[in-house]
This record gives C-alpha cells, sequence and structure tokens, in this order.
C-alpha cells in the first residue's frame, strides 16, 4: 500500500510538470500579442485549466487506464518506471525550454514499461495504434484549421481599419485563450487521472472493475492547474516568440483552431499532445501570412523533440522496469 502511494505522488508530480510545461500551449500566444501579462496569463489558464473537470468525463482517462497496456499484466513496478521514464523526460525538456509532447510522455513510459515486463504482446494494438497516428493528425489538424480559419477571418475583416481589428481581436483573444485551455485541461489532466485509477484498480482498492473515482478527477484537475498557475517560463518564450510573429487576430485563429481539434479528440476519447496541435495552429497561422514569417529551424528542432518522445521515455522507462526487478530481487 505504501508503495502504492508513493507511486500516486509520482504521477501528481508528473501532472504538475505537465502543468508547468504546457503552460506555454496554453498562455504562449496571448503573452506574445500582449494581451495579457504572463502572470494574468497562467492564472486566466489554470482558472479553465481546472474548470474543464466540470465539463468534460472521463474517456481519455479510460483510454490511458485500458487501452495503452493490458491491464492484466499491469503491477505497481510497471506502473511505477513508466511514471519514472516519463518524469524524467518531462522534467528534463521543462528545465531546457523544450515544448515535448508530456501527453507522449506517459504514453510511452507506460508501453516502455510494459514492454519490458511481457514484450510488445503487453500493448493494446488498436488503442496504441491511433494513439500514434494522431501524432501526426493532431498538428496537422491543427495547421490546416487554423490556416482556413485565419483565411475566413481575414476576408471578414478586410473592410475594417487595422487598429479596429487589433483592438477587436485582443477582447476576442480572451475566449479563445480560455476555450484553448478548457480543452487542454480536458485532455492532459485526464491522462494522470488514468494512471492514478490503474494503481488503485492494480492495488484492489477499486474492486473488480475499472473506473475512475471522483476524487481522483479533482485532485487531478487542481494540480495540474497549479502546475500551470506556475508555469514553464523557457517554454513559453520557446513556443510564443520563437516559432513566428503573433499579432491578436493570429493569436485568436490558433487557439480556437487548436481548441476545436483538442476539444474533438477528448470526446472521442483520443489522448493527442496540446503541445503538437497548438504549435501546428501557430505554424498555420504564420504560413498564412507568408511561408517566411514561420522560423522553420526552431519549428525543426521542436518536430525532433516530437518524434523522439515515445521512444525516449519508452527507453528510460524499460531500463528503470529492469533496474527494479533487479533490485527487487537482490534484496530477496
Amino acid at each position: 500500500m505504501i508503495f502504492a502511494l508513493i507511486i500516486i505522488g509520482m504521477a501528481l508530480i508528473f501532472d504538475f510538470y505537465n502543468g508547468m510545461n504546457d503552460a506555454a500551449n496554453s498562455i504562449a500566444t496571448i503573452v506574445s500579442t500582449r494581451v495579457l501579462t504572463p502572470a494574468q496569463a497562467v492564472l486566466w489558464a489554470a482558472f479553465f485549466n481546472f474548470a474543464a473537470a466540470f465539463i468534460f468525463g472521463v474517456s481519455v482517462a479510460n483510454t490511458i487506464g485500458k487501452g495503452i497496456v493490458d491491464v492484466s499484466i499491469v503491477n505497481n513496478t510497471v506502473i511505477f518506471s513508466g511514471l519514472v521514464g516519463a518524469i524524467i523526460l518531462s522534467a528534463t525538456a521543462t528545465h531546457l525550454g523544450m515544448p515535448i509532447s508530456i501527453s507522449h510522455a506517459i504514453i510511452g513510459g507506460y508501453a516502455g514499461a510494459g514492454i519490458a515486463k511481457a514484450g510488445f504482446t503487453a500493448l493494446v494494438a488498436s488503442s496504441f495504434t491511433t494513439i500514434v497516428l494522431f501524432i501526426f493528425l493532431a498538428p496537422i489538424m491543427g495547421f490546416v484549421i487554423a490556416l482556413i480559419f485565419s483565411i475566413i477571418t481575414t476576408w471578414i475583416v478586410k473592410d475594417k481599419s487595422p487598429g479596429k481589428v487589433d483592438n477587436y481581436f485582443r477582447k476576442l483573444q480572451l475566449v479563445s485563450s480560455a476555450l484553448f485551455s478548457l480543452s487542454h485541461g480536458s485532455n492532459d489532466a485526464q491522462k494522470t487521472i488514468g494512471i492514478i485509477a490503474v494503481v488503485l484498480f492494480t492495488n484492489g482498492i477499486l474492486g473488480d472493475t475499472f473506473y475512475v473515482p471522483t476524487w481522483v478527477i479533482f485532485m487531478s484537475y487542481t494540480v495540474i492547474a497549479l502546475g500551470t498557475a506556475i508555469g514553464g517560463w523557457k517554454v513559453i518564450k520557446t513556443l510564443g516568440m520563437r516559432v513566428t510573429k503573433l499579432t491578436p487576430f493570429g493569436g485568436f485563429s490558433a487557439e480556437t483552431s487548436a481548441g476545436i481539434t483538442i476539444s474533438i479528440a477528448s470526446i472521442f476519447g483520443i489522448p493527442v499532445s496540446t503541445t503538437h496541435t497548438i504549435t501546428g495552429s501557430i505554424i498555420g497561422v504564420g504560413t498564412m501570412k507568408s511561408f517566411s514569417a514561420v522560423r522553420w529551424g526552431v519549428a525543426r528542432n521542436i518536430l525532433w523533440a516530437w518524434v523522439l518522445t515515445i521512444p525516449l521515455s519508452g527507453i528510460f522507462a524499460f531500463l528503470t522496469y529492469e533496474l527494479s526487478v533487479f533490485a527487487i530481487g537482490f534484496i530477496k
């Protein structure tokens, strides 16, 4: 039971880092356009991260809990190792200012630990395939929706003066930022919810049927909101100021497009990367202005971080599992 409590504590640490790293997703655009100050923006995002607990269900949590690794082979060591792999990668990326997918860090870690115990048959192939597919689909959807959204919106305001357009979209960006923060909470907090529910189920606390307790939902949403409130400032700078130069109009288009994409994924229980999605949307907005408006060197570095997230966290988790089993055998 003590080990289970330790693992739950680790899951909450991961949840906190999730909020810190992904604070950039929620506030980078609204800070870079100077609609809100950084301090105002993180509190705004944190509030709506938590508010998502009252709006969305737990479809993503169920996918994490039952749809990555076969629950019949899961034990405390598997969950512990998966979290260690995810936390190592998440903490390193956050402190280096690299906007990785925290979602894929936990997915890769959990999968790597499951493979270490039972081989590749431990993975739930159908769900894992969908998750990998959306590594590519989510940013593409964000890019395409943002591009179309920007073109339509530009046509609507084409006869307005630049000053009026800027002032109008500064107000609208408060709405779009709230929408994105809601969608972020709806998808990302549920990853921790799923992991904690698996711990409870594995240790017999939930009984014979897997479900998500209400107290787990509110605890996870509270912690991710706290992480967002503190914010990962290096990541915010990378995502909000180095990929492309944004106006309130562009920020509104990027946030709205990404929020719609992530909300759709959450409704269908698909754990996607909010980082991938908002970055794809930001690039879509930049591309609408001109191809050269996007700093493709920065985008390329971010892309490499995306590609390496699942395998690296999986390797860290795999090694942690092997070392844990060795240590337990040595102690015995």
